[in-house]
């Protein structure tokens, strides 16, 4: 496994809190592109966020009977969105074009490489572990909203637990085993078992945090769950 190819799940809640978070987005490229110069290549997904939850309620509210794969489509167009944005941002330093296919390497000398959503059935998690498989990476870093994975919803549970490190089984009888369009859970059931199967290490992270994600990449003292 190359652990110098890093895949980073990157939550559109990150992207758009409430509006687009561009004071984080410069910081965000500004430690991508250093870290580029040190010999880092980063492949960077983009999840859909609230906005992809508020389409999919407004489409469910006008037809009842809307189907999985409408609302899962409707999810993956969000982070296509989002994609082109991060790929934007980056300009020349990236790829040109957003991955279309998660499960073929391209040939690129680009050091910046951006992916969205892919097929319905999963979320962008899948598309990222996918990305892993194709490139060999070692380690994927999910940039979440939550600072660890909890042994319940923390806002929902006061009682709940951190937990620093996981097994893939353990994290899935915490989330259930199926996909929910929209679903809030720590990482994608259907990514979970893809990452079990090719023995993928993923680390879930407040994405805010980036002298956090620095230390996770740097393989230093960092904050966050381990899942392996």
């Amino acid at each position: 496994m190359n652990y110098k190819t890093i895949i980073l799940s990157l939550g559109g809640s990150i992207i758009i809190p409430d509006k687009i978070n561009v004071v984080y987005l410069k910081k965000f490229k500004s430690l991508i592109l250093g870290l580029v110069k040190e010999g880092y290549r980063f492949i960077i997904v983009t999840g859909g966020g609230d906005i992809c939850r508020h389409y999919q309620k407004s489409s469910r509210l006008v037809n009842s009977k809307v189907s999985i794969d409408d609302l899962d489509w409707i999810g993956i167009s969000a982070t296509k969105y989002n994609a082109e944005l991060i790929r934007a941002i980056f300009g020349m330093q990236a790829h040109n074009t957003v991955l279309n296919n998660p499960t073929k390497k391209i040939k690129t000398d680009k050091k910046i490489l951006i992916g969205a959503g892919w097929k319905p059935g999963c979320s962008s998690d899948k598309d990222a572990v996918l990305l892993a498989k194709a490139y060999g990476a070692g380690l994927l870093i999910n940039l979440s909203n939550i600072k660890y994975v909890y042994t319940a919803d923390p806002k929902k549970i006061k009682s709940a637990k951190i937990i620093k490190q996981i097994k893939w089984d353990e994290l899935l009888d915490l989330t259930g085993r199926k996909w929910k369009p929209g679903a809030h859970v720590p990482f994608d059931p259907e990514a979970s078992k893809l990452a079990k199967r090719i023995n993928l290490k993923v680390v879930i992270c407040l994405g805010t945090d980036l002298a956090n994600l620095e230390n996770i990449i740097k393989d230093n003292k960092f904050s966050g769950t381990i899942i392996s």
